[in-house]
């Protein structure tokens, strides 16, 4: 069977997803640089970014990408949408030992930061399948998944860079392997635009994915904390969605 290719222009949706994952991957560089450069009050934003970015993204999961996901990949999709999910929980809780967004106040070993970065790069992949999935439906899907992931990109760049300073490397290393977590996001449009499978069914894989991010790796890292700020960013960011939703919605 020959699967279905996206003809390559410039003007290409998935040329316009590259340029969106570049700034997302710069995401996670900032926030490397966030914990190597101890910005206290910078660190404690993007702790709101992780509660508001998991509304964000739990809204565009269920409300967007799901029904699209469907809609393209037929009986297949909920099939897909759930090997995506059991894929991230395989490579971030299964085989990673040590795994949480945010900052790390504790030594850990060295082993700890590589398996982590490892078990991100299959995530980060799909964040890039996403967006170019996302872009090759519409225009307007492909920003609120660009959005969705930028504001994860942030937190996921502080953890993965404190991770590697608590193992004991140096900035220089920390901040390049949240770097790294950039590619990966850039490899994965790339891919999309050369492998049909990913045209044809990375929505859904990706469907899963983004909802095994948003609730089950965003939203415990502030659930058990007390107050009512983080909670307020998570609703804020599901009301997000839907005021961004009405603005494209609007615009197109």
């Amino acid at each position: 069977m020959i699967w279905p290719r996206t003809p390559r222009s410039i003007c290409s949706p998935v040329s316009s997803a590259l340029v969106y994952a570049l700034v997302a991957a710069l995401g996670n560089v900032l926030g490397g640089l966030a914990v190597t450069r101890r910005a206290t009050s910078e660190l404690k934003l993007i702790e709101h970014f992780v509660a508001f970015g998991a509304g964000f993204m739990l809204a565009v999961a269920l409300v967007e990408i799901l029904p699209e996901a469907l809609a393209k990949s037929g009986s297949a999709a909920p099939w897909l949408v759930l090997a995506g999910y059991l894929a991230v929980h395989l490579t971030q809780h299964t085989v990673t030992p040590h795994f949480h967004f945010g900052e790390e106040t504790h030594a850990v070993s060295a082993v700890a930061g590589t398996s982590a970065l490892v078990g991100l790069l299959l995530h980060t992949f799909f964040d890039g399948v996403a967006i170019a999935s996302a872009f090759l439906v519409r225009t307007q899907l492909g920003v609120m998944v660009f959005i969705a992931i930028f504001l994860h990109k942030l937190p996921e760049g502080v953890m993965i860079s404190s991770l590697m300073m608590a193992g004991g490397r140096t900035a220089g290393r920390a901040v390049g392997a949240a770097a790294l977590l950039g590619v990966a996001t850039v490899v994965g449009v790339l891919l999309t635009d050369h492998l049909g499978f990913l045209v044809l069914h990375g929505l859904a894989l990706s469907a899963g994915v983004t909802i095994y991010v948003a609730a089950s790796n965003l939203v415990p890292e502030f659930q058990h904390k007390r107050g009512w700020r983080l909670p307020a960013s998570f609703f804020a960011g599901a009301a997000a969605f839907y005021l961004t939703k009405t603005l494209l919605d609007a615009a197109s």
